[in-house]
This record gives structure tokens, sequence and C-alpha cells, in this order.
């Protein structure tokens, strides 16, 4: 055994015999099994196609609806921009437009968010099944998705109210400090509640509810910490007009949107990892863990594509006499959640 590798077996079995560690590792292992970038990238794509229409229709909106106070109007209008600090923002300062043209851009906005947030439900529907490595014939059919990116655009449209409502909270209280942190607690636990709905509607029935609540709560408040960090960095830096104009506007929400769904994603994968116990996992192989031929069997059993096809998977490196795991499945019956019939 050559010294890098004695050192990098030494950190293994540091980060193996420490719960801590090795089920920061578990998770970090299992998005790198389930293809997590790619996962991702497909995921931030859909969100950014709907994040347009979705502000366009709201500022648009909120301008008329309160177009009688001037100083309510942007009050309201600031707290609802707030989920996405910049462009917001940029919205924002060309208000005047948008009024110009409500019709059209109400109608324009409302197909293309329809368009946009299924795209959005479709891909989180996927990214589920995929993080849950489900079975193909244990997916959701196409009339059932359809059912459930329409729920998911009404789940949107709550959290965007209720963000709202909580932004304008803060202008309330004069930007009180009791009323500011009163604030943040409300926007945590209410991003904490829409996560967990959100995981509800996107995750496989056979998971049991409280099986999502560790990765909601991850979730839920990664983003509120994200929410203000991208308020203060707009606040204190990013006021002037960059010289790189569009690009740094849609180069800013991009980056914004992939990172949220990023932390999305890993927040799913820590329910998994609760769920089936994935850790510790090896960095060096061999030997494996029996949390590692958990997730090999798995990805193997997730490419059953029919009811007629049957996938087993066994491994001929445990000990003579070793009882496999109680997490490691061996064919696609052993999946949980269950893979025997379609929802």
């Amino acid at each position: 055994m050559n010294p890098a590798e004695k050192l990098i077996r030494g950190i293994d079995s540091a980060q193996q015999h420490h719960k801590p560690t090795a089920f920061a590792f578990g998770v970090i292992k299992k998005f790198g099994d389930d293809n997590g970038g790619v996962l991702v990238t497909n995921l931030a794509y859909a969100g950014f196609v709907s994040v347009f229409p979705l502000l366009l229709i709201v500022v648009t909106v909120l301008v008329n609806v309160a177009s009688s106070d001037p100083g309510l109007r942007a009050e309201v209008i600031a707290a609802a921009t707030r989920e996405f600090p910049y462009i917001g923002q940029q919205l924002a300062t060309n208000i005047h437009a948008l009024r110009r043209s409500t019709v059209p851009s109400l109608i324009v906005g409302l197909l293309l968010l329809v368009w946009g947030v299924t795209r959005v439900a479709q891909a989180g529907l996927f990214t589920m099944e995929q993080v849950w490595n489900l079975p193909g014939p244990a997916r959701v059919g196409y009339v059932p998705r359809l059912g459930r990116s329409v729920a998911f655009l009404t789940l949107l449209a709550v959290g965007l109210v209720v963000s709202t409502a909580l932004g304008g909270l803060v202008t309330y209280g004069h930007k009180s400090v009791p009323v500011a942190i009163a604030a943040q607690v409300l926007a945590a636990l209410a991003n904490v509640l829409l996560y967990f709905c959100a995981f509800r509607l996107l995750t496989p029935k056979g998971v049991r509810s409280r099986q999502l609540v560790a990765g909601a709560i991850v979730g839920g408040l990664f983003w509120t910490l994200v929410q203000a960090i991208g308020a203060y960095l707009v606040h204190h830096f990013l006021r002037s007009d960059s010289v790189y104009g569009v690009f740094a506007t849609v180069l800013g929400l991009l980056a914004w949107i992939y990172f949220g769904v990023q932390a999305t994603v890993y927040a799913a994968e820590i329910n998994v990892v609760l769920a089936r116990r994935m850790w510790p996992r090896a960095m060096v192989q061999p030997p494996l863990t029996e949390a590692d031929r958990a997730s090999m069997a798995l990805q193997a059993l997730q490419n059953q594509r029919r009811p007629e096809q049957e996938v087993e998977v066994t491994f001929t490196d445990r000990p003579p006499g070793a009882v496999p795991g109680q997490h490691t499945p061996r064919t696609t019956k052993d999946v949980s959640p269950p893979a025997s019939a379609r929802e």
C-alpha cells in the first residue's frame, strides 16, 4: 500500500466510524450515484423558464391592484420580488412599461407560466423518482402527472402569497428589529412547510410523510438563509447598474436558481439516506460497505422498464455466512417504496 492510499484509507476509516461525517458523506455519495448534477441541471432549466412569466404576472397584477396608492404599490412589489432579489429588482424598475400592456402581458404570462410550471413539476417528479430509485413500472403515469402539476402550480401560488405577506410585515413594522426577526422566523417556518408540501406532491406515494420532514427542514432553512443573503447583496453591492447589462441579470438568475435547486436535491437525498440508512459509505473500494451494496442494488433495480421484466442483484464479496443487510434489496419487490403496482 503506497503512502497516498494509506492516508486516504485512514481518512475513510475515520469518517465511517463517526456518525455525523458518515452521514454527510453518505448524502454526498448518494447524490453522485443518482447523477445529481444532471438532475439539478434539468430542474434548474425548468425553473428558469417559469420564473420570468411568474414574476411578470405578479408584478403586473399587484401594480394594478395597488395603483391608487403609490406607497403601498412600492411596498407590495418590493415584498413580492424579494424571492428573486436581483431579477425582481430589475422588473420593479421597469414597472411603467408593464402597466402599458396589462392584458397582453397577463395572457402571454399565464400561458408561459402554465407551460413552465408544468415543466417544473415534470422535472421534479422525475428527480424524486430517480432519488428514490423507483423502478419503471412503479412510476406515476401521464394523467396523474398532470394532476400533480396543477397541484404544484397551486402550491407555488400559495407560497408566493405567503412570502409576499411576510415581506410586507417587515415594511409594516417600519424596519423594527423585533418585527423583522419575527418575520424571518415566520418566513423560515413557511419555507419549511412549503418544502414539505412540495416533497409530498412530488415524492412517490409509497414514501411516508414523516420520512420527508428532515429534508424539508434543511431545505426550508437553507432557502430562508439564501433569501436573506441575496437581499443583503442586492441592497449593499448590486444597487448600481452592471456594465454587463442583461447578461449579468440572466447569469445571476441562473446561478440563483441552480444554487437553490442543488440544495433542494441534496435535501431530498437526506430523506432517502435517512429512510434507508445508507451510511457509512466507503471512499475507497474494496471493501464495500452494506450501504454501498444497497446503493448499487437500487441503481440496478430502477432500470426495470416492464412488469414482465425481472431484475435480480447479487453480490459475491460478502464473507461466508454473512447475512445481507435488511436495507439492501435483491429484487424490485424489495424496493421501498413498494414497486409492485403503478400509482
